[in-house]
């Protein structure tokens, strides 16, 4: 059966040079054949082509589309003339964070197969906690002092002694590793919960007497999760955490 023809044509002009690959354009590519149309792919392969383009549209970036006669634009304008949804880099989102949480979950049930045969036993809830709190630290250590700015805004204890905010990353992540290793339950447990519980009054009274609306900085100082219940909980599984794990081995 012969293949139904294209709804209609495109030309896209995009930077493809020997240094430089432009992503955008490959996306834009890849949407408007998706999208049914017949493309005309005209690739820049160097710095005098894109410049001269540039001057002849009139325009300050690539990649550029023209669906018949008119131009669109670029990647964003494309999809907006397709009626799709635009990503903005600055709308606050708790996405990055319930990732982490879902991934540290996973972790949990894998560990608790690996080391007990079960996906569900007593140490997985431990587990998925110790692997989240690593995973939060990880965040925050690729840039602590995009972090410690952030974090500036709101901790109580971080703006008494301004080092804690450099310490914070570190504390939680060693926190969760011995967690998650089962040692140094007598040191790990209470720095879990000290944190935890400097972090919980910190957020509820940013939060819920003081009313301000900030971002949190339990993903990294680069994010707009903002500072809420999301981060509430965070310190509250913290303590709960360094609550649990020396009651645990006592019962044990």
């Amino acid at each position: 059966m012969p293949r139904s023809a294209p709804t209609t044509s495109a030309r896209v002009y995009r930077m493809k040079t020997a240094e430089h690959m432009c992503p955008f354009g490959l996306k834009t590519l890849d949407l408007l054949k998706r999208k049914g149309f017949e493309v005309d792919d005209h690739t820049l392969t160097s710095r005098d082509e894109i410049d001269a383009f540039k001057a002849q549209e009139n325009v300050d970036t690539t990649p550029q589309v023209y669906i018949g006669d008119s131009r669109i634009g670029g990647y964003e304008e494309l999809r907006k003339h397709l009626g799709m949804s635009v990503s903005n880099s600055k709308e606050k989102t708790y996405r990055p964070v319930l990732a982490i949480f879902a991934v540290a979950l996973l972790i949990g049930l894998s560990i608790s197969w690996a080391v007990q045969g079960s996906l569900l036993t007593a140490r997985m809830p431990e587990y998925a906690v110790a692997a989240a709190m690593v995973l939060l630290g990880l965040q925050k250590l690729q840039d602590v002092e995009s972090f410690s700015n952030m974090f500036l805004n709101y901790d109580l204890l971080a703006q008494r002694y301004v080092p804690y905010s450099y310490v914070y990353p570190y504390a939680e992540t060693l926190a969760g590793l011995l967690m998650l290793a089962g040692a140094l339950t007598w040191f790990a447990a209470p720095l879990a919960l000290f944190v935890g519980t400097v972090g919980a009054v910190s957020v509820f009274k940013a939060v819920y007497i003081d009313k301000r609306e900030l971002k949190c900085a339990c993903v990294g100082g680069n994010s707009n999760v903002p500072l809420g219940f999301v981060s509430l909980t965070e310190n509250l599984v913290m303590i709960a955490m360094g609550l649990w794990m020396p009651l645990r081995m006592l019962v044990g």
